[in-house]
């Protein structure tokens, strides 16, 4: 069993199922980009205090795959904080079916978010409360 990271929060945990397969019956890794996608602009937007968008993928890097009936947890924190911009770091982990209930981490991603007034114009972020 993984540890989880340090300092990090749950922002989302789903299960996985069979809807979200590729054409082999494994998680399809789009599916899995989107989790971590959510789980770290719930993190973004609330720091942000309002509207953010997604403007970048820096990293992602796939571990292991994904099985139907995975529950999917994703711990994200921020590790950059720019003027109107924020990175987010989540690493997502996968609880096994079964009686052990393994978790393994089976992905991690950098991603950065700006944030956006209703004109969808980036504006600066505020201070850290």
């Amino acid at each position: 069993m993984n540890t989880l990271p340090d300092e990090s929060e749950l922002a989302i945990r789903v299960m996985a199922t069979a809807a979200d397969t590729n054409a082999s019956g494994d998680i399809f890794g789009g599916w899995l980009m989107s989790q971590v996608d959510m789980a770290g602009s719930i993190i973004a937007r609330r720091r942000a205090n309002g509207r953010i968008v997604t403007v970048a993928v820096d990293s992602f890097q796939f571990h292991q795959p994904v099985f139907v009936g995975d529950l999917v947890s994703c711990y994200a924190r921020i590790t950059r904080v720019g003027r109107t911009s924020l990175t987010v770091n989540v690493k997502a982990y996968a609880e096994r079916q079964g009686a052990t209930h393994e978790s393994i981490q089976v992905t991690e991603a950098d991603l950065t978010y700006v944030a956006v007034d209703v004109e969808r114009r980036p504006r600066p972020l505020t201070p850290a409360t």
